[in-house]
């Protein structure tokens, strides 16, 4: 499948942020916790959610969407403990299942994770923090193994504060007993909106957003209903294409100040940020002005929104220099806007962007889900049409992004000509 992206249109308009692909994936784990029906609401319909919801089905879990952005879980009371190995592998947030088996099953084993090729990613941390809560963890057969009758609180400091490694850690804890200390805890929103998924299930989570996590562990939790917050990077990459379009593109259904950093960058680039209660619109008027930037864990500039922003400064009144501070390999997508006629060089852990009066259109490549997002936006402004391959890695986690960007007047089509409308209908659905 390939995307046909028309250069030189302009966009404006409103279009909405669907619910947050990394919330959604931690809270679907999170359900494992208890037993009964989750229902989660402001759901993205994308190909990571589909991954996840067969990879529970396959251990005993019933799914079943109940609304057009609505999904419930049925948790049995037996679950498997281990995950399949095929469609574990495709995903990186299939290892957030090992807290919540761990806890209620006492054993757990999944496959090491595999997910976008964009650098190292260990499971040491995860492993350090539940070893920590009195687990016997081991590495066997390409699986990790987990073990333990019951887990005990205890005081735990991560080397790095890592999203997936916060949330197995915390999860794990919600059923242990005693309490548990977690420090250099991931700030995120998505770790936010887990701590408050599992607190209205029962949990006794406090800290969460800040430097450290207390959780005092509960016997049991109870099957709730919850709606995710907006998903940060959609909202951001819709407003780049406002941006580098030289449009007025706003964007609802999100929270602000999840984007703070980021407005940050597009002010400083020469956008007029209009901030309201639930939405964002960005206006450019100006040339695009280069910045610099280091991508930082929250609340830092995302790296999520670092290839992105390359491909809006491709086109800057200048030379910026972007730091690549938390994935050492992410930088897929230098070469692919270099063969639209990006001026880009590589060195070391930075890029050096030297801004070009236009780009071209050919035929690229999406190696990774961000690496596309920065292709679409290239497109937009590119002279001619751009044919993106690789379009099974956008649909991991953009939700009918195509259709979005129609809306506000951008040109895009599936390779069979038919509106990317259809890519909402092939990516939406829950149930396999």
């Amino acid at each position: 499948m390939e995307l046909i992206v028309a250069g030189g249109r302009r966009l404006v308009g409103s279009v909405p942020a669907s619910g947050s692909k990394n919330a959604a994936l931690a809270i679907m784990a999170g359900s494992m916790l208890v037993e009964g029906d989750t229902i989660i609401e402001n759901m993205p319909g994308i190909r990571d959610v589909s991954v996840m919801s067969s990879i529970l089905q396959e251990m005993g879990v019933s799914i079943r969407p109940v609304g057009p952005q609505a999904m419930r879980i049925r948790t049995h009371r037996f679950i498997h403990h281990e995950a399949p190995y095929e469609l574990s592998k495709k995903l990186r947030a299939s290892s957030l299942l090992l807290g919540p088996l761990l806890a209620r099953k006492g054993r757990a084993s999944i496959p090491l994770p595999g997910g976008d090729n964009i650098g190292s990613r260990p499971m040491d941390l995860h492993v350090k923090g539940l070893r920590a809560l009195g687990a016997d963890v081991q590495v066997e057969h390409g699986y990790i193994v987990a073990r333990a009758p019951r887990l005990e609180g205890a005081r735990i400091y991560l080397d790095f504060p890592s999203v997936g490694a916060t949330e197995n850690i915390m999860m794990a804890a919600c059923l242990a007993d005693g309490t548990s200390i977690i420090e250099n805890v991931a700030k995120e929103p998505e770790v936010v909106d887990l701590a408050n998924f599992l607190t209205l299930m029962g949990a006794n989570i406090r800290g969460a957003g800040t430097d450290v996590i207390r959780v005092d562990g509960v016997d049991s939790l109870t099957a709730t209903a919850y709606s995710l917050i907006p998903d940060r990077i959609e909202a951001a990459t819709l407003l780049a294409a406002g941006i580098i379009t030289h449009g007025r593109v706003r964007v609802t259904n999100v929270i602000p100040t999840h984007l703070e950093s980021v407005l940050s960058k597009f002010s400083e680039m020469g956008a007029s940020i209009t901030v309201g209660d639930d939405y964002v619109e960005a206006t450019m008027d100006r040339p695009i002005q280069p910045c610099d930037t280091k991508t930082l864990p929250y609340p830092g500039f995302p790296t999520d929104m670092q290839p992105q922003l390359s491909a809006v400064l491709s086109i800057a009144a200048g030379v910026s220099v972007i730091t690549e501070s938390v994935f050492e390999n992410r930088f897929l997508h230098v070469d692919e806007l270099k063969r639209m006629g990006a001026n880009i060089r590589l060195e070391g852990r930075s890029i050096i962007v030297e801004g070009v009066p236009g780009l071209t259109s050919t035929r690229v490549q999406a190696n990774d889900l961000r690496t596309g997002a920065a292709l679409i936006l290239a497109g937009l402004v590119a002279e001619g049409e751009t044919v993106i391959s690789g379009v099974e890695h956008i649909d991991r986690g953009y939700d009918d992004i195509c259709s979005k960007l129609n809306s506000i007047e951008a040109s895009i089509k599936r390779r069979d000509s038919t509106k990317c409308a259809a890519a909402g209908e092939e990516n939406g659905t829950w149930v396999n």
